[in-house]
C-alpha cells in the first residue's frame, strides 16, 4: 500500500518505563514513523521487548520548547487529553501529518502546551486511561478510519 502522509506519537514527562514499552510496541506494529520523548523521567526500557528504537527513530527532547521548534514541517499537533476544549474521537478527521502528543500519568499535558496543539482529541469517559492504553486506542483509530476511507 502506497503512504500518504507521516505519523508520530510520543509523550510530554512519562515517567513510567512500561508504559514507554507498551506504547512503542504498539507504533511499531501499526508503522509509526517515528516516536518521541520530551523530558522522560525513568531511565530503563527493558520493556520495550521489541526494541522499538530499532525499527522506529526515537527522538528525545529536554523540553516542549525543544521539541516544538524541531517537529517535521506541515506536521499537525494532536494532543490526547482530557480537556473541555478536546473533541470526542469518534468523529476525529485524523490529519495526514499527524504528530500525536501524550501526556505524563500523574499529571497529563501541561496548559501552556495544550495552547500550540492544532487539535486536543479524548476518548470516552470522564476518567484518564493508561497513557499506553490511550495511546493505543488513538493510533488505532487513525489506522481504522484511514483505511475506511482508503476502502471507500
Amino acid at each position: 500500500m502506497k503512504k500518504n502522509g507521516f505519523l508520530g506519537i510520543g509523550c510530554i514527562n512519562m515517567k513510567n518505563e512500561l508504559n514507554y514499552g507498551t506504547l512503542f510496541r504498539t507504533a511499531q506494529q501499526f508503522n509509526v514513523d517515528y516516536i518521541y520523548l520530551i523530558g522522560r523521567r525513568f531511565k530503563k526500557m527493558s520493556s520495550d521487548t521489541g526494541c522499538s528504537y530499532r525499527h522506529i527513530p526515537l527522538f528525545e527532547y529536554e523540553s516542549f520548547e525543544d521539541f516544538y521548534i524541531h517537529k517535521p514541517y506541515g506536521c499537525e499537533l494532536i494532543g490526547v487529553e482530557l480537556n473541555e476544549k478536546a473533541h470526542l474521537i469518534y468523529n476525529f478527521v485524523h490529519p495526514k501529518q499527524a504528530c500525536y502528543l501524550l501526556g505524563a500519568e500523574d499529571w497529563g499535558i501541561p496548559n501552556d502546551v495544550l495552547k500550540k496543539c492544532q487539535h486536543i482529541i479524548q476518548l470516552p469517559g470522564e476518567k484518564s486511561l493508561n497513557v499506553s492504553v490511550a495511546g493505543s486506542i488513538v493510533l488505532y483509530d487513525r489506522i481504522l478510519k484511514l483505511e475506511q476511507k482508503i476502502n471507500k
